[in-house]
């Protein structure tokens, strides 16, 4: 039997809600698929919940279909999993905390590394029982400091996680190929234009790491891609041009460091100024840009389990900020902030404003650079005394950092690494992420096998995720209209929608549970509006609730035909009533 609109728990609103941000968000809302609970707790209502089973199909399919084998583990974890990898910790705030009547410590689990490597050791031991991959479709836990845009970033979710164990390098090499091109079949079914990009592996820890970005303007992740090769990167883990490092040989022929008295130039901009002022002769009369200075720009870091705060410098060109995330993006799970003048005041031998590389290594202040300010590469920059900066001050040669991090912001036609061309910064919401874990949580729990000598081989782990809940909110972004939502038909809550286009004509009524039934007997699911309400009520609705085939039975039965709509192109032709049930079904096969 069809559904009917008139006893389907569904409500549909014409106004956005108040607290809804993204286009996604309000039209879920208004189309009566989810409903707020608390802020990023949702409740799913049965058209919601159509979509989202319509989903984990094509997730489970293809998971099954690369050999993987499903499980199911508890969201409630007890601490000592979490402390034995470090990650109860290291999640911070981000982790659901609680104690049982007998004050035993417990977590939701935001994920379940832990869980699924201490399965395998207890059930296996041989290296016969690999290659392995498990995966679940299971509800998570995220404490999210700023809940938002709906079901895109909740602190309830819903997500498929997967998880492959192998002997061998070249194992976990095939076994993460083989996920990858399981997730781009996942998301070309789906209906998405996505991007796969390079990633930074996070708390999450490993090596090899990469995203599938579904494009969008309300996207949290930014991310670049290059306009002439297939170079693709999220922001935090991107690579970009810089200049070619030089050889020591080669700085016999750059001229000496030279401390200048510049009094009153504690910023990029007065520097410039000053240096272009034509006062100081030691400058040989060039021109200065902020691209030519140094800034050292303080941070604060604490490792998982520090007490006290750390500084950290970095060094980008002058021209240029510090983006906060990329730098914390690379560095977690240690914790990344702005210096306060309380840790500067710590150590007076730095002098703000006028802060230079020279002495770093001497107040043992640790000093990374990003890669633009590459070996040989001559700077203006702080000479560590109030009102006086340095020129020609070289690195490799006038100081040497601790390592290189990428912590500019990324800017539009920043070149690429790869090739030298523009790249392209945009949007996009992320619906996958693959790591190559390797054996962190191996070598933690003792996961070993036997090998075929008789000795114990330690296995090797990635980890590949899907946000299943999120998958729906990021498909319903990019296809949805100024109408309402627009569903792709291999996630769409029904088939077709049946729309007899009177409130009290019975002829129409009839026609329309005809067509209805006889769809629903060749297999097809079917929203029938049975509802005794306006054609403009009906016509709105089948617009806002996004099935892609709409029947309109109306004023053309009299003439003995139909209309047929496609919801996504707007295309309308009218077709025999006799022959409806057939065309319909060729339509949506």
């Amino acid at each position: 039997m069809p559904t009917r609109m008139s006893t389907l728990f569904l409500r549909t609103l014409r106004d956005d809600p108040s607290d809804a941000e993204v286009p996604s968000h309000k039209l879920l809302i208004r189309a009566g698929y989810v409903r707020r609970v608390a802020p990023g707790i949702y409740s799913w209502l049965p058209m919601g919940l159509a979509v989202l089973a319509r989903v984990e199909k094509i997730v489970r399919e293809e998971m099954v279909g690369i050999g993987a084998q499903e499980v199911h583990f508890p969201a409630l974890i007890p601490r000592e999993i979490f402390e034995a990898t470090g990650r109860w910790a290291d999640y911070g705030d981000g982790l659901f905390r609680l104690r049982d009547r007998k004050q035993n410590d417990y977590l939701l689990a935001p994920t379940h590394e832990e869980l699924f490597t201490l399965l395998v050791k207890g059930e296996l031991n041989s290296y016969k029982d690999y290659p392995l991959s498990l995966f679940q479709i299971q509800t998570k836990y995220r404490d999210e400091a700023r809940p938002r845009a709906g079901i895109l970033r909740g602190r309830e979710f819903i997500m498929k996680d997967s998880y492959s164990f192998d002997l061998t390098d070249e194992g976990l090499a095939a076994s993460y190929q083989a996920h990858r091109d399981a997730y781009e079949r996942i998301f070309t079914r789906l209906g998405f234009d996505y991007r796969i990009v390079f990633a930074v592996s996070g708390a999450m820890g490993g090596s090899a790491s990469e995203e599938f970005l579904a494009p969008t303007p309300v996207g949290e992740d930014t991310f670049v891609q290059c306009t002439d090769c297939d170079y693709a990167a999220n922001t935090e883990a991107v690579e970009i041009a810089g200049p070619t490092p030089l050889d020591p040989a080669d700085y016999a022929n750059l001229p000496a460091a030279v401390v200048l008295d510049t009094p009153g130039t504690p910023t990029i901009a007065t520097l410039v100024d000053r240096l272009n002022d034509g006062t100081l002769a030691d400058l040989g009369g060039r021109a200065f840009s902020a691209a030519d200075t140094l800034k050292n720009v303080v941070l604060r870091t604490k490792a998982p389990g520090a007490a006290e705060w750390e500084l950290l410098v970095i060094g980008v060109p002058g021209d240029r900020d510090v983006d906060l995330k990329r730098v914390s993006g690379q560095l977690e799970p240690t914790e990344v902030e702005q210096a306060e003048p309380a840790d500067l005041a710590k150590q007076p031998g730095l002098v703000k404003g006028y802060i230079g590389p020279q002495v770093l290594s001497e107040l043992k202040v640790r000093y990374l650079v990003d890669p633009l300010v590459a070996e040989g590469t001559a700077w203006v920059t702080g000479a560590n005394e109030v009102d006086r900066q340095a020129a020609f001050v070289v690195r490799g040669r006038d100081f040497t950092p601790d390592g290189e991090i990428g912590a500019v912001e990324i800017r539009e036609g920043d070149r690429c690494a790869r090739c030298g061309s523009p790249l392209q910064i945009a949007r996009g919401i992320e619906l996958g992420h693959v790591f190559q874990l390797g054996r962190k949580y191996a070598d933690v729990f003792g996961l070993t096998a036997l090998g075929p000598e008789g000795k114990p081989v330690t296995v090797t782990m990635g980890s590949y995720g899907v946000g299943v809940t999120r998958a729906v909110a990021a498909l319903a972004e990019q296809t949805l209209d100024d109408r309402g939502l627009c569903w792709p038909r291999a996630v769409a809550p029904f088939d077709v929608h049946v729309v007899p286009a009177h409130k009290n004509d019975e002829a129409l009524f009839a026609e329309a549970e005809r067509i209805a039934a006889g769809l629903e007997a060749a297999g097809a699911t079917v929203l029938l509006d049975d509802r005794k309400t306006s054609p403009g009520v009906k016509f709105a609705d089948s617009e806002l609730l996004g099935v892609p085939t709409i029947v309109i039975v109306g004023r053309g039965l009299a003439d003995g035909l139909v209309e047929l709509r496609d919801r996504k192109s707007g295309e309308r032709r009218e077709i025999p009533v006799a022959s409806a049930i057939e065309e319909i079904l060729a339509e949506i096969s």
